[in-house]
């Protein structure tokens, strides 16, 4: 059974729509798209949040995904939150285009994505290396440019 999911984001300029898609229940998630409006070149953190709330902005997404308790890290570390998914690379153009393939990600079961929110930050990821108080926590990633829920759109 293959599934699709998709979260479109949005904040006060910074705009995009991305999709997650999992051909079965034990195989990575795919996730692509494109986000808009982003502050040129560089890096912003990436990642899906507890809660599927935008109530209150992003603020109500609140922290990220973590069902096993473990520190903050990069998406090829053994050690990460479930949700994070690093950075996303802006070009010139002020566009990012999404390409990640995630193994720790599901779409469902109990630490099933659907119904969280993904957020993009305003400063970039830095993996859980940087030394930074909250290095462990949210990778010092700063404030929350963009959000919104992630649905289930079909499953085959």
């Amino acid at each position: 059974m293959s599934l699709k999911a998709v979260c479109v984001l949005v904040g006060e300029t910074v705009k995009g729509t991305v999709t997650f898609t999992q051909a079965s229940s034990d195989s990575p998630v795919e996730v692509t798209g494109t986000i808009s409006n982003l502050t040129p070149p560089g890096k912003h953190g990436f990642h899906i949040h507890e809660f599927g709330d935008t109530t209150n902005g992003c603020t109500s997404a609140g922290s990220h995904f973590n069902p096993a308790k473990k520190n903050h890290g990069g998406p090829q570390d053994a050690e990460r939150h479930v949700g994070d998914l690093g950075n996303v690379e802006v070009g010139d153009d002020g566009v990012a285009s999404i390409n990640i393939t995630d193994s720790q990600l599901q779409l469902t079961g109990p630490n099933s994505i659907v119904g969280r929110a993904v957020v993009v930050h305003a400063g970039e990821d830095d993996l859980g290396k940087g030394g930074f108080e909250d290095s462990l926590t949210t990778g010092h990633a700063g404030g929350r440019l963009a959000c919104g829920v992630i649905g289930i759109t079909k499953q085959a």
